[in-house]
């Protein structure tokens, strides 16, 4: 196979064209960026094959090391944007050590695309409970099973600490293992990006100078 048969052609004039003939009215500003990105997300669950609440979370280490990956994004509203996992894990220890944060989501079906940064704090109590306590009993012990990103020797050794802690528990109620909590992205810039044809792609941008303070925006070029 030759190289270039692994890279997509650039699109052709006819289907820039095509492209144009379905673009929608220019983003709206009104309402502000939670409600326009609960007005994405509606449409990415429509037509997203699979988790339309994925996104792209990427951190940094003490030294100012980048890290991403993809987490599921459990719940967003004006103070923010929620996800949980290991503490203990290499995003939990990047964030103890730097705790500001960027998200990325991605709806390809949509051509559509959303930025956002800020600082992160951790969820509450109450709300870490009561998430753990809506997952499936197997993904519970698995949260006590898993050292997660530390080094495991196989996975023989997994499935056997998963069987522990699945006799450990028994039947009855599995507790949220301290070391698994959750993570509020604090927005301080949320960007929304639009497919436009012959790459003039539409970006607005919501900033504020304060977690408390009004929302302003600007329009970017492509």
């Amino acid at each position: 196979m030759d190289d270039a048969d692994l890279i997509p052609p650039s699109p052709s004039e006819e289907d820039y064209i095509a492209a144009q003939e379905k673009a929608g009215p220019p983003l709206s500003e009104i309402g502000g960026p939670f409600a326009l990105f609960a007005e994405w997300l509606e449409a990415a669950k429509a037509a997203e094959p699979n988790d339309p609440n994925g996104m792209a979370l990427a951190t940094a280490d003490a030294d100012g090391l980048p890290d991403v990956r993809m987490v599921l994004l459990k719940d967003v509203d004006p103070r923010g944007f929620v996800f949980y996992t290991n503490t203990e894990s290499a995003k939990g220890l990047e964030l103890a050590a730097n705790p500001q944060a960027a998200l990325l989501f991605h709806w390809k079906s949509l051509r559509r695309q959303v930025r956002v940064r800020g600082r992160v704090e951790p969820t509450t109590t109450a709300e870490a409970d009561a998430y753990f306590a809506s997952r499936a009993r197997h993904s519970q012990v698995g949260a006590w099973a898993s050292d997660q990103s530390r080094p495991l020797p196989d996975r023989l050794a997994l499935e056997r600490r998963v069987a522990e802690f699945g006799l450990k528990f028994g039947l009855g109620k599995v507790p949220r293992p301290p070391h698994w909590s959750g993570y509020r992205v604090i927005p301080s810039a949320v960007e929304f990006w639009r497919d436009r044809p012959f790459r003039l792609h539409e970006r607005l941008v919501f900033l504020r100078e304060s977690e408390t303070g009004p929302w302003r925006t600007t329009r970017l070029f492509p």
